[in-house]
């Protein structure tokens, strides 16, 4: 028994080199067929701008991609997808009540519009825009939480980018 499930083990690790080297698909799902890509620094034009916003996002962005898909990082327009953005809102809401006068929690709101050229495949280019949000207790400091809610945001964010442009599921 223990032989019979040791052989699809072995024969997947076989395969696996054969399929990442093809440099087509990889573990995450993704589907790749170029060998380049420019993303650039996400421009902010958020009402409200915080500082570190901006290149904590794209480093996000940048990091998601290029671990997961074996791209090359260029700054050229010469490349097989291009990727551009522009934070469009940061937004902090009242998200629950509890009471009449009294917030229970907060909400803070991150949308960003995402402009993606795969120059492969023209039908895969999109615009659109991505907006995730965390809650946070009505007692705390938006400084206080701040950089931990930029932090969990910005990764669903970069997900929800990195799906739409590479995962075709």
């Amino acid at each position: 028994m223990k032989r019979l499930l040791s052989l699809p083990v072995m024969l997947l690790l076989c395969c696996m080199p054969l399929l990442h080297s093809c440099g087509i698909y990889s573990l995450s799902g993704a589907s790749i067929a170029g060998k380049t890509i420019n993303i650039r620094t996400l421009e902010n034009r958020a009402l409200n701008v915080v500082p570190t916003l901006s290149p904590t996002l794209t480093d996000k962005l940048r990091n998601r991609i290029l671990s997961q898909t074996g791209l090359a990082a260029v700054n050229t327009d010469e490349v097989d997808y291009d990727m551009r953005g522009v934070i469009t809102g940061y937004n902090v809401s009242i998200s629950g009540m509890q009471s009449t006068t009294q917030a229970s929690n907060n909400r803070l709101t991150i949308s960003v519009e995402i402009d993606f050229k795969n120059k492969i495949d023209e039908k895969a280019s999109f615009k659109q825009t991505f907006s995730r949000f965390a809650d946070f207790s009505a007692t705390q400091q938006l400084q206080s939480v701040e950089a931990a809610l930029i932090e969990d945001i910005g990764n669903q964010i970069a997900d929800d980018i990195f799906n739409k442009a590479f995962v075709n599921w």
